[in-house]
């Protein structure tokens, strides 16, 4: 996928100028917005929302507890941005500081870039004792098995309750993640 303004007219919002920098490296012609750190100021959630009339609005945030909570909020604001993940793994520094977006590789990127989701407003078939029976929640193997489920799903990650909200959230249907279980499972 050819990221550049010609084709990519959304704007993506970051944690921080780490984050731009790593975009910029890779897609020169990308705009982000720094939501800089996890208390987003309303300042920057008003500037979000301004774009948002004009523009695509992309929440690209670190897999972590303060990118989740960014995402939260972001998407509040703005119930119809989009959506980017990178996985844990592709978010570990390679010397040292904390998981994110500005250590991702640029095929991480242009993956998480092109498969995109949208908070859909549709409601999922997916119930609780389905999910809990498919063993995301309350086992041994459950948080290895939501993040290999949630990088099949192009989701990311979450703790047992956030992971079905956002299952929910994306219109994942339980036969979506049957199939995307038993291919966790069976390592494809």
């Amino acid at each position: 996928m050819g990221l550049n303004k010609k084709n990519f007219d959304a704007v993506i919002v970051v944690e921080g100028k780490d984050d731009t920098i790593r975009l910029k490296q890779f897609f020169p012609g990308i705009e982000t917005i720094e939501t800089n750190g996890s208390a987003v100021s309303d300042k920057v959630l008003a500037q979000i929302k301004k774009l948002s009339k004009t523009r695509q609005i992309i929440v690209f945030t670190d897999p972590d507890f303060n990118g989740e909570r960014i995402r939260r909020i972001v998407t509040n604001a703005v119930p119809n941005a989009k959506q980017a993940f990178i996985t844990r793994k592709e978010g570990e520094p390679h010397k040292k500081g904390s998981l994110g977006v500005e250590h991702a590789s640029k095929e991480a990127l242009t993956r998480a870039l092109g498969d995109l989701h949208e908070v859909e407003p549709q409601k999922s078939d997916l119930t609780e004792d389905a999910y809990r029976n498919l063993g995301l929640a309350g086992g041994s193997g459950s948080r290895k098995l939501r993040e290999q489920v949630g990088i099949k799903l192009s989701v990311g990650y979450g703790n047992s309750k956030q992971f079905y909200n956002r299952l929910h959230t994306f219109g994942i249907s339980l036969n979506e993640l049957r199939v995307a279980v038993k291919e966790a499972k069976d390592g494809k």
